[in-house]
């Protein structure tokens, strides 16, 4: 095997933790720097409708000083649109968004929102943005990313990362080794993210042809306890072992 597998490091739970308070600390920029300096190959912000966390000066500070590429998750809204054809990072993830969640669950509904997304991905394509679409490891909304144009799809691992049981876990990661074949076959660029541990993301950096693994939640809270570069070099690690 021995390849290369991307990590990408959501910093959304760091803009959660200053927000609580309302002030600039923990300072978003000087912690996405410590995270790039680290190791890890880009950095993820979702710039929600309800500015949850990552906020609209967030994104243009990033964009600035960031040296490695800035993944911009966002909703297929003409808003979104419109402030990512104006900041113009490296890549869009096209993400499902609902006020009332907690965090992204599930992935994108491509194949009954053809129209839709097939406006907005040829827009930010035409800006000359990477375009992926989240979606759940199935056949048919893989085809439908295909098919309007998106380059790259990212593979919801939430099912995988909260199987109750071994055997249930092995039966997702099937799954999503079977997708990511599927999607290659198409030239499909393949990442995947969404509840990815420590204990659990060295299976899914192991599948073949995997380009790139977006973690965030997990890999924050690990820095709690060991600061955001121990955290990002041990989870670089684990992947690369599971990559030999």
């Amino acid at each position: 095997m021995n390849y290369y597998v991307k990590l990408g490091v959501n910093i959304d739970h760091v803009a959660t933790l200053r927000n609580a308070r309302g002030g600039q600390d923990p300072v978003l920029l000087q912690m996405a720097l410590a995270v790039e300096e680290a190791g890890a190959d880009g950095i993820t912000i979702h710039l929600r409708e309800d500015r949850r966390h990552i906020r609209d000066d967030d994104v243009w500070l990033l964009r600035s000083h960031l040296r490695t590429p800035m993944n911009l998750e966002m909703a297929a809204t003409d808003e979104m649109v419109r402030i990512a054809l104006k900041a113009l990072p490296k890549a869009c993830c096209i993400v499902p968004e609902h006020r009332r969640e907690v965090t992204t669950e599930g992935g994108l509904d491509v194949v009954n929102q053809l129209s839709l997304l097939g406006m907005q991905v040829a827009k930010l394509n035409d800006a000359g943005i990477e375009v992926s679409l989240f979606i759940d490891a199935d056949m048919n909304q893989i085809q439908a990313a295909h098919d309007i144009g998106a380059p790259v799809i990212e593979l919801h691992t939430g099912e995988y990362a909260n199987a109750a049981t071994p055997e249930q876990m092995r039966s997702e990661l099937e799954r999503l080794e079977e997708a990511t074949l599927f999607a290659q076959g198409l030239g499909l660029v393949v990442n995947a993210g969404h509840g990815l541990t420590k204990f659990n993301v060295g299976p899914i950096a192991a599948i073949d042809g995997m380009n790139e693994l977006n973690i965030g939640h997990s890999l924050v809270a690990r820095a709690l306890m060991v600061g955001l570069p121990q955290a990002v070099s041990e989870f670089r690690a684990i992947m690369d072992r599971a990559c030999l």
